[in-house]
C-alpha cells in the first residue's frame, strides 16, 4: 500500500473534497485527509496524506510557508469575493496608478489583521459560516491576526491586479483582494488564484490524480 505525505494537482472547478474522494477509491481502505483547502476556483498544490502515521502529520506540512499567485479584478465587489458570486460595480472617477497600488500593498505585508470571507469554512455557533449565508443569514466575522511575509506585483493593468504573495497560514486570500479594494477606494475582489506552493511542495513537482493513480498502481505490482 502507497503511504505519505504527496502535493495533489488540484484543478479549477472541484471541491477539494471531491478531489479526495477520487484519491479515495485508489488507496482503498488506507487512511487518507487533505489540509489547506482549496476554494473550487481555486487551483494548485492540495497536500494528501496517506496512511495513518502521515494523516496526523500533515497539519505540521500545511502550517508552513505557503505561495500564491492571484489576480484581483478592481471597480467591483463580490458576494463571496471571489469570482463566484454576484457582482456590483464601483464608480471609480480616477483608477489608482501603479505607484499608489504598490504604496496600499504595503498596508498588508508584516502581521495584520484579517477577517474571514462570509462564504468561507469557519464556525459560527458550531455551522460554517458559508452554509449560514447561503440561507440567507450575515454571521459575523470576527478579525484574525494573520502573518503576510511578502507581496510582490507581476503586473497591472486595469482592472487587473497580478500578485504574487507569500503567506503564513490562516490567510485568505479573497479577504485580501476584498480589502485591497477598499483601501484603493475601487471596491475589489478574487479573480483567479494559484497556489503555487506549500512548504517544500511545489506546483512543478504536483501530482495529477491521474498520475497518482499510476504511481499507486506501480507500487502494488512492485
Amino acid at each position: 500500500m502507497i503511504e505519505g505525505i504527496f502535493p495533489i494537482y488540484k484543478e479549477k472547478g472541484p471541491t477539494s473534497n471531491r478531489v479526495i474522494g477520487e484519491l479515495k477509491k485508489i488507496v482503498g481502505k488506507a487512511k487518507i485527509g487533505h489540509a489547506g483547502t482549496l476554494d473550487p476556483l481555486a487551483e494548485g498544490v492540495l497536500v494528501v496524506a496517506v496512511g495513518r502515521s502521515f494523516t496526523k502529520a500533515i497539519n505540521k506540512e500545511v502550517a508552513k510557508e505557503k505561495e500564491y499567485l492571484a489576480v484581483v479584478r478592481l471597480g467591483e465587489t463580490s458576494a463571496t469575493d471571489d469570482e463566484e458570486g454576484s457582482k456590483t460595480r464601483r464608480e471609480v472617477k480616477r483608477r489608482p496608478s501603479f505607484w499608489r497600488v504598490r504604496r496600499e500593498i504595503k498596508r498588508f505585508v508584516g502581521e495584520i489583521e484579517q477577517k474571514p470571507p462570509v462564504f468561507s469554512a469557519i464556525k459560527i455557533r458550531g455551522m460554517e459560516a458559508y452554509k449560514m449565508a447561503r440561507r440567507g443569514e450575515r454571521p459575523e466575522m470576527k478579525p484574525r491576526k494573520v502573518f503576510i511575509k511578502k507581496i510582490k506585483i507581476i503586473s497591472y493593468r486595469w482592472p487587473d491586479l497580478k500578485i504574487r504573495v507569500l503567506t503564513g497560514p490562516g490567510v485568505y486570500i479573497r479577504s485580501l483582494a476584498r480589502d485591497l479594494g477598499e483601501v484603493l477606494g475601487t471596491g475589489g475582489y478574487l479573480h483567479s488564484l494559484v497556489r503555487t506552493r506549500v512548504g517544500g511542495f511545489s506546483v512543478r513537482k504536483s501530482l495529477t490524480v491521474s498520475e497518482f493513480k499510476k504511481m499507486a498502481e506501480d507500487a502494488k505490482i512492485k
